[in-house]
């Protein structure tokens, strides 16, 4: 009697200590093959690019925008800021991830919430083509002056121009490889601007967990959704399977998919597919 007492109560601790908020890969389906396909008879998103004036800059800059079908300024929607990679700019998810396709067929299945997505140029500077050296140092300043662009600039345009929810439970940020980091690094920076977060494969550019959480408790009571996503044959796996468990030992609540594949536009579109369904919903 004693020994099954014990055992009970062994595994009630563990239970009350385990991350429970912590889903792992296998909890988590596959994308279904199609899934990022255009679809002729569903009803259909259009996707934009708009200017905007940045102080941070000094210049006007370009953004893509994702409105989905049927949208209409009498509503009121979410709003997903979804960031490129080192090597890309405002055109890259729409060029190599087929977002449009994605966001389009789920609004179709009825699985997404009402959100316009805004694709921002993540290099904040003059000149933010991608060309040349993309790790010359100026432009990898660039992508860390992007937060305040993000919060000063692109932002208040955005809900001055849409009719969008202006509160953090209604913005999320999200991101592949740099923009992963930035994601990472900018959102769990403002938790009081990004309610939800993701990071598709974050790059080295990402800081360290215990640098972005100082607060544990808050983070997990603040935050929707953070959500790290990366492929398994990906050589920058560790940075994410080391934010990871970061998050683990400081029991933050948070999803982590190993997909199958590396540093690719595969896994980021399943990136998107799986963490989209996932937002505005509380």
């Amino acid at each position: 009697m004693k020994e099954i007492y014990l055992l009970i109560l062994s595994l009630c601790i563990f239970f009350a200590i385990a991350p429970s908020t912590v889903i792992a890969s296998e909890e988590i389906e596959a994308a279904p093959p199609g899934y990022d396909e255009y679809q002729s008879e569903i009803p259909h998103g259009n996707m934009n690019m708009i200017t905007y004036y940045s102080q941070t800059v000094g210049v006007n800059r370009h953004a893509m925008v994702y409105t989905p079908p049927n949208y209409s300024p009498k509503k009121k929607y979410n709003v997903l800021y979804l960031l490129h990679g080192i090597g890309g700019d405002e055109n890259e998810w729409n060029d190599q991830m087929n977002p449009k396709n994605i966001l389009d067929n789920l609004y179709a299945e009825n699985k997404l919430e009402p959100m316009i997505v805004v694709f921002p140029n993540g290099r904040a500077m003059e000149d933010d083509r991608p060309i040349g050296d993309i790790f010359d140092p100026e432009k990898i300043a660039a992508f860390e002056r992007f937060e305040d662009d993000l919060l000063d600039d692109l932002i208040p345009h955005i809900e001055s121009e849409y009719p969008v929810w202006k509160n953090h439970h209604s913005r999320a940020l999200a991101g592949l490889s740099m923009g992963g980091g930035q994601s990472l690094n900018f959102g769990l920076n403002n938790i009081g601007t990004f309610g939800w977060i993701g990071a598709f494969s974050a790059a080295p550019n990402t800081k360290p967990a215990e640098e972005l959480i100082t607060n544990p408790k808050m983070i997990a009571n603040r935050l929707h959704l953070l959500w790290l996503s990366c492929g398994d044959e990906d050589d920058l796996i560790n940075i994410s399977e080391n934010f990871h468990n970061s998050l683990v030992t400081n029991d933050i609540p948070h999803e982590w998919y190993v997909d199958n594949g590396g540093h690719e536009p595969a896994v980021w579109s399943s990136g998107l597919y799986h963490f989209s369904q996932q937002l505005f919903k509380r």
